[in-house]
């Protein structure tokens, strides 16, 4: 059986979650972000050889005033201070000119953006969904984005979490009743 899928370009976008310096640094696994980042090179490069639309989305605060606080009893990987460059997209990924830039505050890109307005404005109803972390940032747009219905496959080895275990929940039991999990080189065939 292939897993080859027909992507209309022009219906289709990349969407690129924080792909940013200051996650990026983070230790990912069951990929390490080196290698999250070249598969994401690769996607991003198809897209726009394609004329396809690229979203790339950083999370942060410039203040740190609209920054969820809520009592918990874990500490998330990247509180507290951080560097000035933390929310930079990683030059590898450009952006270019005809990328279209997000800025979420919340976990997931889709809550507080006009992101639903910008694909819906290009007639896009897919997405193709990548980067890090597989279980907070990745899954919680692709949660939002099925509650928009949009079609959504997700590039598996295109993202990573903080562990293993949480990378592969999400592969198994989430994304599969939402969308379709290929490969980078299976989205590249695709397009």
């Amino acid at each position: 059986m292939s897993n080859l899928i027909e992507l209309d370009v022009k219906k289709t976008a990349l969407v690129v979650i924080d792909m940013q310096k200051g996650i990026v640094s983070l230790k990912g696994e069951p990929y390490d972000a080196k290698t999250v980042l070249a598969n994401t090179v690769k996607l991003v490069h198809a897209f726009r050889a394609k004329d396809g639309f690229v979203v790339l989305v950083n999370v942060g605060s410039r203040d740190g005033k609209d920054t969820l606080k809520p009592n918990t009893d874990q500490v998330t990987a990247w509180s507290g201070e951080r560097p000035k460059d933390w929310m930079v997209i990683v030059p590898e990924l450009g952006p270019k000119e005809t990328d279209y830039l997000i800025t979420k505050h919340q976990w997931g890109a889709f809550y507080g953006t006009d992101l639903d307005l910008q694909l819906r404005r290009r007639g896009i109803d897919t997405i193709v969904l990548c980067g890090i972390a597989t279980n907070i940032g990745v899954e919680t747009t692709a949660r939002e984005a099925y509650q928009h219905s949009y079609q959504q496959v997700f590039v598996e080895d295109a993202m990573t979490a903080l562990s293993a275990v949480e990378h592969h929940h999400a592969l198994k039991y989430i994304f599969p009743r939402i969308g379709r999990i290929r490969t980078t080189e299976e989205i590249v065939a695709s397009l």
